[in-house]
């Protein structure tokens, strides 16, 4: 593995090579899992994806203790700490996207949209993990990296239709209204966390070099 050019990897470091691959499979799980239950309208499979942001707030606490423990040469525990805070904030956004669905009736003529940008999340979020273990095998970055912002691109311009349209909607209740307008800017954000994330990726990436 490319780390192995760096420093002698002993057992903390693979535990915590590990846990952050692990990390990002559970988000890529999770953004799968919100995806479908939007498609489907599935309330219970939306309260797994917070329940999933549970597991994934444990593996980061794992993370951080292991390297504070010694894992990994001390110019690279902070990048390191900081790639694993920014992929748990992916989480946190998620809970608090899947959170708001629970007390909001989607306007179907918004729907589709939503849909779409939760699929595209989840590329993204597969995206990221494929970024990563090319990352530990000393490859380059430049196209996976270029691949994340091009759907975070693609997001954006969702975004603005989005707007749009949720802008024709009849309000009649302020609350029903703020928790639309929450629902869709948490959608939204997950891709701009995603593309932080990669963006730390690479930094760490260079200062391996």
């Amino acid at each position: 593995m490319f780390l192995e050019k760096i420093f002698s990897k002993g057992k903390k470091e693979n535990e915590v090579i590990r846990d952050i691959t692990k990390q990002i499979k559970l988000l890529c799980t999770a953004c799968g899992f919100f995806k479908t239950a939007l498609e489907t309208d599935d309330l219970s499979l939306m309260r797994q994806v917070m329940d999933i942001e549970r597991a994934g707030d444990a593996i980061r606490r794992d993370i951080i203790s292991k390297i504070y423990e010694g894992a990994f040469l001390p110019y690279l525990r902070p990048d390191l700490c900081k790639f694993v805070e920014i992929s748990d904030s992916i989480f946190d956004l998620l809970k608090d996207t899947a959170y708001r669905y629970l007390d909001l009736k989607l306007p179907e003529q918004l729907r589709g949209e939503c849909i779409q940008v939760a699929f595209l999340n989840r590329r993204i979020c597969e995206m990221l993990l494929i970024t990563l273990e090319s990352m530990l095998k000393g490859e380059d970055l430049r196209e996976k990296i270029l691949a994340i912002r091009i759907y975070e691109k693609k997001i954006d311009d969702i975004k603005l239709y989005l707007i749009r349209d949720a802008r024709k909607i009849e309000i009649t209740n302020f609350w029903e209204g703020e928790i639309l307008s929450q629902f869709l800017s948490c959608l939204t954000s997950i891709s701009d966390v995603i593309e932080d994330a990669s963006d730390h990726l690479q930094v760490i990436h260079v200062s391996m070099k």
